[in-house]
């Protein structure tokens, strides 16, 4: 039996993580357009798949993992072939684990997801002004970290060689961007040249919702 791959999930910042991924490493797979907080989650067919009930979710032959860097770093870890979305060892793997946390917890979960619910979804979870305003000065202050951390003479995060974090990462500022947070311009620039890869063109198109 041919080894089988299923991206459930489309049309957010987090899903066309997955999508990237895949097209980056030239890997063939099916697209389930699940969408978030719609009816498709609650399919009894999804929640078989992911009882949390959220996307996106990879299965890879016989393995299914959910949550976008997890994905991310599965398939980096697992396809190579030239091709090192992640690092196999030493510094730059400590790097790269640094960089997915801080994304992933400082910049999407802390802050932007903040705004996602109280700001873009009231009507959901509830006005909260003074939790957006938090997670707005929280979010300058932790992509002016980033700044610091990023060196702007390498193309990429970990340098020379474009990797998982720099999916996490132009995903990740995407987002900001549609929620009119101001970004340095070292990174206004990092986003121009990530988003003109053809693995992210094609990974917006599959990330399309229906």
């Amino acid at each position: 039996m041919a080894h089988r791959r299923i991206v459930w999930g489309v049309g957010t910042s987090r899903t066309i993580r997955a999508h990237w991924a895949l097209a980056e490493l030239g890997l063939e797979y099916e697209t389930r357009p699940v969408r978030t907080r719609t009816p498709d989650t609650e399919a009894p067919e999804f929640v078989a798949v992911n009882p949390r009930g959220k996307i996106p979710v990879l299965r890879d032959g016989e393995v299914t993992i959910a949550e976008s860097a997890a994905i991310v770093t599965w398939l980096g870890e697992t396809y190579r072939d030239g091709r090192e979305l992640v690092p196999q060892g030493g510094p730059t793997r400590a790097r790269y684990l640094e960089w997915m946390s801080f994304i992933c917890m400082e910049l999407d979960a802390t802050s932007l997801y903040v705004l996602r619910r109280h700001w873009s979804l009231p009507g959901i979870y509830g006005e909260a002004p003074v939790a957006n305003a938090a997670a707005e000065g929280y979010f300058a202050r932790m992509i002016s970290a980033a700044e610091a951390l990023y060196e702007p003479d390498r193309p990429y995060l970990l340098g020379d060689r474009f990797s998982g974090v720099d999916i996490l990462m132009a995903t990740t500022l995407e987002w900001a961007v549609n929620y009119n947070q101001p970004l340095p311009q070292v990174f206004d620039t990092y986003l121009e040249r990530m988003s003109a890869r053809p693995a992210f063109r094609e990974a917006c198109t599959a990330n399309q919702a229906p």
